[in-house]
Parts: structure tokens; C-alpha cells; sequence
């Protein structure tokens, strides 16, 4: 084991698949010169060059598009964009051609393409930069959705969206970057949509993406000093999504948490609620519950930005009152 930032592992994953195949470049806004907005492609200009590792100019739905047509000629691009929130600039490009062409060519065309894009408050970004798209990019299909909670799942899953024939929507939390965890040396790929385990328990099951994923093991730790022992769940992929994992944690515990930013309306917490609820009905002890971020804008402020936000201390007091 060693311990290694957020954002290395995301490197480290570019660097060795690179390395493994000629094919796989990297575009975007700053990914070059500066080594990216969030320091995740550092040394990958210097190492690859200028025609593997391409600075775009700030137009999302230019090089999207120039990302789906090189995955269409053979190639596999890494799309990086500075915010997820852009991706709505970049909508027409992702959601109309790039996740729908295998589709509508009945198979014949490809395009094994990732987006990667960074999720989530907490950085006072205010409310074009601070959103979690992924329950939006999870309503169309054709694509993978991942959200990576560590840096294990960061590298892991990475390298097995690049390698992926279809297109992949890589979420990385923004408040994860500089925060280190323990990996392994050598990494096997992650399989996409298989859920983790990540701490075993038998009075609720607490179901996570992406940041929350640590927050929720946070909240198991203090709630087991008051007797409650909390099953955490780490989704790592939304689409597709792991309901045998879900659904078998649940008739086990009789309780369901599910724990996603993005926001409440017509989110990850509501969809996966419903999607397991006729497998688990009759084993529920209590109602599914969720927490997620109201819909309102994020705000600039800190003193605003932060209790709306999703946290430990939220999950603790959710599954005090459904457990105690």
C-alpha cells in the first residue's frame, strides 16, 4: 500500500494508459501547459507532446465534438472539462451525437470516448461552478456514468472507462483532489457497475456517490458509539447501476439511506429509491429517505454554501431518526 492524492491517481491512470496505447490522447482547457485546472494531467504535455495532450480553446462544444469524432476514426480521447456545469454548453455534442451514434448506426459505429469533469461544492465556486450533473447526464441513455468516491476507485475506474467501446462520464469530486488515501501498489481495473462495500453493518444501509462516500463512513464511526451499526455502500457507477448489491445489503438491514449532492428533485437519491423499491418492500423496517442538496443555487457565500451542502453531521441525525 502507499498513500497518493486524489489527483495523482487520476494521472497516474492517464500516464499508464498513454503508455499502453498510443491511441488514448487528452484535451481540454489547461490540461497541457499548466497540467490541468486541478493539477490532474501534471507532467502529461512534457512526457506525450502537444498531439497526445492537446490545449482547447474555452469552447465546450467545440472540442466535445472534436472528441467524438476522434473516437469515431479509432481513437480514444479523454475529454476533461474544467467544471461539470459546462457540460451543458457541450449538451448537444454529448447527449445527442456522442451518446446516441453506436445506437443509431445499429452497432457499427464506436465511441469509446470518456468526459471527465469535476462535481460539488464546497470551494465558495458559486452556482455555475459548484454543481453535480450527474443525475442529468444519468436520465440519457448511452452512456456510463461513474462517480469515483477514492483515489483507489479514481485510478481503478479510470482505466477501465479509457478502455470501454462506449462513452463514459467520468464525475471526480472537486473537494477530493488534494485529499490522500491509502491504494494499492498495483491497481487492477475496477469493473463498471459493481458497487463496494465499504463498511459492513446490520441496522441500515447507507447507499453513496462520489464524496459522500466518506462522509457516510465518517457517520457510521460516530453512530456506532450510540449502538447503530451502519452498512456503506459506495456506488462508484450510477449507469449502470449495481441493484443486486443494493438490494441484498437492504434485506439484510431493513433500511435504506441513500446519500448523493446532486440535487433532491429529481435526483440519484429518488431514482435508486424506486428502482429497488419492489424487491425490498416487504424487508423495509422503515421509509427509504435520502439526503441531497435542496434546489436552490449554490451560493457564493461559505456561511450559505455549506449547510446545504450534504455532510456527515446530516447523516448522522437522518439515520438517528430512522434507527433510534
Amino acid at each position: 500500500m502507499r498513500e497518493i492524492q486524489y489527483r495523482d491517481a487520476i494521472c497516474e491512470a492517464l500516464d499508464e494508459e498513454m503508455a499502453r496505447d498510443g491511441n488514448v490522447l487528452l484535451l481540454g482547457e489547461d490540461v497541457a501547459f499548466i497540467g490541468g485546472n486541478f493539477k490532474t494531467s501534471v507532467g502529461l504535455y512534457e512526457k506525450y507532446g502537444d498531439l497526445r495532450v492537446k490545449d482547447t480553446p474555452i469552447s465546450e462544444a467545440g472540442f466535445v465534438g472534436m472528441g467524438v469524432g476522434m473516437a469515431l476514426t479509432g481513437l480514444r480521447p479523454v475529454v476533461e472539462l474544467m467544471f461539470s456545469d459546462f457540460l451543458l454548453v457541450a449538451a448537444d455534442q454529448a447527449i445527442n451525437q456522442m451518446a446516441k451514434i453506436r445506437y443509431m448506426s445499429g452497432g457499427q459505429a464506436a465511441v469509446p470516448m470518456v468526459i471527465r469533469a469535476p462535481i460539488g461544492g464546497g470551494r465558495s465556486s458559486a452556482a455555475q461552478h459548484s454543481q453535480s450533473m450527474q443525475a442529468m447526464v444519468s436520465h440519457f441513455p448511452g452512456m456510463k456514468v461513474l462517480v469515483p468516491s477514492t483515489a483507489q476507485e479514481a485510478k481503478g475506474l479510470l482505466k477501465s472507462a479509457i478502455r470501454d467501446d462506449n462513452p463514459v462520464v467520468f464525475f471526480e469530486h472537486k473537494m477530493e483532489y488534494s485529499n490522500k488515501f491509502e491504494i494499492d501498489d498495483s491497481i487492477e481495473l475496477i469493473p463498471i457497475g459493481q458497487a463496494d462495500i465499504k463498511r459492513a453493518g446490520d441496522d441500515i444501509t447507507i447507499a453513496a456517490t462520489s464524496s459522500q462516500v466518506m462522509k457516510s463512513l465518517a457517520a457510521a464511526d460516530a453512530l456506532a458509539k450510540e449502538g447503530v451499526s451502519c452498512e456503506v455502500v459506495d456506488l462508484r457507477s450510477i449507469i449502470p447501476l449495481d441493484r443486486a448489491t443494493i438490494i441484498e445489503s437492504v434485506r439484510k438491514t431493513g433500511k435504506l439511506l441513500i446519500v448523493d449532492e446532486a440535487y433532491e428533485f429529481c435526483g440519484i437519491g429518488a431514482e435508486i429509491g424506486m428502482n429497488v423499491m419492489e424487491d425490498v418492500f416487504y424487508d423495509l423496517d422503515a421509509p427509504i429517505a435520502r439526503i441531497a442538496t435542496p434546489n436552490v443555487p449554490l451560493p457564493f457565500s461559505p456561511a450559505l454554501e455549506f449547510p446545504i451542502i450534504p455532510s456527515a453531521e446530516k447523516i448522522v441525525e437522518r439515520v438517528r431518526a430512522m434507527c433510534l
